[in-house]
């Protein structure tokens, strides 16, 4: 599942300040530094596959295909709900017949229209972007699959248009609900033949998320839990983390929201081959080496704040890499630990892209939450969040 960090050395995570690793030592003091249940949110995951399965099927999904292929699909959300539609695109894969992308805003690009399937996102049914732009493929004749909360304004538009709705039960934040808002446009893929995710691949991608949330149980020790090993390994570094292709490179992308949002910490995207155009000079800048350090055999640099802070490469690895991003990955690690960068390791297992995907996203989603809970941050509340939209509202 993951490597130990690899590159320059670094004191103990219980040395540093602000964190307590004897959180991280007892399911008890785990959950009692979780009170918002963040843990057992990530831990549903499995359940949530195969509810939507069931809600999906319920709901007719089968229906999106009676109007034949669609020209594009359009998947509209924000935040945590919008993840579903970069990994349909990634499971869809480069062979996808159609093209697949994802808008986060409140526009509908001018080239959408009849012809194409526009797929409205939102755990709770009100977000105002999402609302707007299904309320804008609406008013195009779109056709239209809205996926969200029962009982809510998307519920409600998806009467007034006659679109396809599948309702979703929020297992408590959005960001946490991935799976069941992601199901059902797996299953419009399918019923569509833009990908191949039989009901067997939806059950063992389930299976083998109970497997990663066996390993990354709360009462599982520091020293055999992988995710509560990288959460610490994490600790006063700046994570890069990379994909080795772009089923790794979405849950790069995720593993940084999550950071962001579960441990309120920063996190840098990016994928190969791209981030080995730009990113990759970091290693020679003020966050891969000690601030100030120019000669790295100058005597007087201050070699304390070398060790415990700067840049922390992870790598989400695929099991499936084009031969030359294989060859990049390999020559990064080794660029990264010459400069004393340390690299962890995320590996994908499965044989589908969805299994693969599924076991990156989770591992990460266990290290965000281990890593808010070290660093004594309750991992479930978003309040910038909120006090930006009250903001903007009283505008």
């Amino acid at each position: 599942m993951s490597t130990a960090a690899e590159g320059r050395d670094a004191p103990p995570a219980a040395a540093r300040p602000g964190v307590d690793e004897s959180r991280l030592e007892t399911a008890a003091a785990t959950e009692a530094a979780d009170p918002g249940g963040m843990l057992r949110q990530v831990a549903s995951s499995a359940a949530q596959i195969r509810e939507a399965r069931l809600l999906a099927a319920e709901a007719g999904i089968e229906r999106i295909a009676a109007d034949g292929r669609p020209r594009a699909v359009v998947v509209t959300g924000m935040g945590g709900s919008a993840i579903s539609g970069d990994v349909l695109a990634a499971v869809c894969g480069p062979g996808c017949p159609v093209p697949v992308l994802t808008v986060r805003g409140y526009r509908l690009p001018g080239w959408v229209g009849a012809a194409d399937l526009v797929i409205a996102v939102s755990c709770s049914g009100g977000t105002e972007e999402t609302l707007a732009v299904a309320a804008e493929a609406a008013r195009r004749g779109c056709r239209l699959l809205l996926v969200g909360g029962a009982d809510s304004p998307l519920a409600g538009l998806a009467e007034r248009a006659r679109g396809l709705f599948v309702p979703v039960r929020s297992v408590g934040q959005p960001r946490a609900t991935l799976w069941g808002l992601t199901v059902p446009l797996l299953m419009a893929a399918r019923a569509l033949r833009l990908a191949d995710v039989p009901d067997a691949v939806l059950e063992s991608t389930a299976t083998r998320l109970e497997d990663v949330a066996y390993r990354c149980r709360p009462d599982s020790e520091p020293f055999v839990n992988p995710a509560k090993r990288i959460a610490l390994d994490l600790v006063g570094d700046v994570p890069m983390v990379w994909g080795s292709s772009p089923i790794a490179g979405t849950a790069a992308y995720r593993m940084c929201s999550q950071l962001n949002e579960n441990a309120k910490y920063p996190g840098v995207f990016g994928e190969l081959p791209e981030a080995n155009h730009n990113q990759v000079v970091a290693f020679d800048g003020f966050f891969g080496r000690a601030a100030g350090a120019g000669d790295p055999d100058d005597f007087f640099r201050d070699r304390g704040e070398e060790a415990e802070h700067g840049l922390h490469l992870v790598l989400m690895r695929d099991t499936d890499e084009h031969p030359q991003v294989a060859k990049r990955r390999e020559v990064s690690v080794e660029l990264a630990a010459a400069r004393g960068v340390p690299v962890t390791e995320i590996r994908a297992e499965g044989e589908h892209p969805l299994e693969r995907m599924a076991t990156l996203v989770a591992v990460a989603d266990y290290v965000t939450v281990y890593l808010a809970i070290a660093l004594g941050v309750d991992p479930t509340p978003v309040a910038t969040i909120q006090e930006l939209k009250a903001r903007i509202a009283d505008v």
